[in-house]
């Protein structure tokens, strides 16, 4: 008799997750920016111990041009132990890349050899559009029954985007999640609330209005993403919209508390059109319905124009765009990307209502151009970007490229890519590690992270 047992890097809590092994790899979407050859997913050692750590071992070649590799993410995570739709048996090894761009999704191998994965299936954006109505796949969430992917448009690249579902062990496109969307037209994010049975998605823009960059016209008009959308995760129908109002624009990146008892999570708001601050904002229960309640206000920094992109020039400042948020497996401490001014902040958000700043590092960023230890350049550009955190809260990665066209907007001379890592104590504090800087081939740039074995924005929990 065969004997069936659960991936070992499944954990039924975030308590238990946190005990995990520290991770070895870490997986990494580079895209060209110039569409000529190939996008790759990196292989990256993270291992203090190794001869190669902070190198990049391996590189997996996309069979086509042209995908812009983005967000992308595991078959089957922790939340495979859920008692509602539980597959105790599926395993973590296939990572989900899709191309935001040509709305292709690639199937990659992670077994046997973490650090030789390799390409079993591709999914032509023809079958996407076919069996769910969607294009341009952007966020990738494994789910109790399944792969839940958030998508920027429907079939013709318009609106309205939306969500559908793909079988975690055959990658068949199932079809689109919504039953009904109410108002719901704009996508972006999509996470949920397991154990209150509640789906929430943000808000960007259609493909025709964000592929080739910001577009002033609609940004200063007020017209991309700036509100929340909330689900019954089961119907599968929309319950409520909260607008943040006109002046909030880019609502994007969707971090609920990992213990499953917590009704709350956080969210990014990009840019302000009012004083081109960012902010942070939680979303929590008041009564019968959703609320949302804002708790952080990031400035923007007066700047010589002489030294702004011309985007910014008239403003005379910097904005901090805080384009990516990440938070710790124990709901502590939330990670706080200012792509803009180069900042990375850690905030004690024990009580998420009134976070504390107890760390702060400074690298890239449109003026300052601050530099690193390990870095052969004196001034580096581009900025903290897409964040990753260890499952026990110790280690955190970042790279920093945003998006190949809105890149230039803010970086005209192109963004040279790197990725780092610091070291974070456990009651607060960062610092770099001296020893990992990881430059990356000119012609790629890095965005989003995976860790070997899980993270903490791969995995959501149904017991606390």
């Amino acid at each position: 008799m065969v004997t069936w047992k659960p991936d070992p890097s499944f954990y039924p809590s975030p308590r238990m997750a946190m005990k995990a092994a520290p991770e070895a790899l870490a997986y990494v979407a580079a895209f060209d920016p110039a569409r000529t050859v190939p996008d790759e997913l990196a292989v990256v050692d993270v291992d203090p111990k190794s001869a190669s750590y902070g190198q990049i071992v391996k590189s997996v070649a996309m069979p086509n041009v042209g995908d812009e590799l983005h967000h992308f993410g595991w078959n089957a995570c922790s939340s495979c132990l859920c008692p509602n739709a539980p597959h105790p048996h599926a395993e973590r090894r296939y990572l989900v890349v899709p191309g935001l761009r040509s709305s292709r999704i690639h199937i990659i191998d992670t077994k046997p050899d973490g650090r030789n994965p390799t390409i079993v299936k591709v999914i032509e954006p023809g079958e996407v559009a076919e069996r769910a109505g969607y294009s341009r796949p952007h966020t990738i969430h494994c789910g109790p029954e399944g792969i839940y992917v958030a998508a920027l448009g429907n079939a013709e690249g318009k609106g309205p985007g939306g969500v559908f579902l793909m079988d975690h062990e055959t990658f068949e496109v199932r079809g689109q999640w919504e039953m009904d969307r109410g108002p719901q037209h704009l996508s972006y994010d999509v996470w949920w609330h397991l154990g209150h049975d509640t789906l929430i998605t943000s808000e960007w823009g259609t493909p025709d209005t964000i592929e080739n960059g910001l577009v002033p016209e609609i940004l200063l008009g007020a017209k991309y993403g700036r509100r929340l959308h909330f689900w019954d995760l089961h119907k599968r129908k929309h319950l409520q919209t909260i607008d943040f109002g006109d002046k909030y624009q880019l609502v994007f990146e969707l971090r609920p508390a990992h213990d499953p008892t917590k009704a709350y999570g956080f969210v990014n708001c990009v840019l302000s059109l009012e004083d081109l601050s960012s902010s942070i904002w939680v979303w929590h229960r008041d009564g019968e319905k959703w609320a949302v309640t804002k708790v952080i206000d990031i400035p923007a920094e007066p700047a010589d124009p002489d030294l702004l992109p011309p985007m910014l020039k008239g403003f005379k400042a910097v904005p901090p765009l805080v384009t990516d948020i990440d938070l710790s497996m124990d709901d502590k401490f939330l990670y706080v990307s200012c792509w803009g001014t180069g900042d990375l902040h850690q905030y004690d958000v024990s009580d998420p209502f009134k976070p504390k700043l107890t760390g702060k590092v400074r690298i890239g960023g449109i003026v300052s151009r601050a530099s690193h230890p390990g870095a052969k350049n004196g001034a580096l550009n581009g900025g903290p970007q897409m964040v990753e955190i260890s499952r026990d809260g110790r280690r955190v990665y970042f790279t920093n490229s945003l998006y190949g066209a809105i890149d230039e907007q803010f970086y005209p001379e192109g963004v040279s890519g790197w990725m780092v890592k610091l070291d974070a104590g456990p009651d607060g504090g960062i610092a770099f590690d001296e020893k990992f800087f990881v430059e990356w081939p000119k012609s790629h740039r890095p965005h989003q992270i995976r860790l070997q074995g899980g993270d903490c924005s791969s995995d959501s929990y149904c017991y606390p």
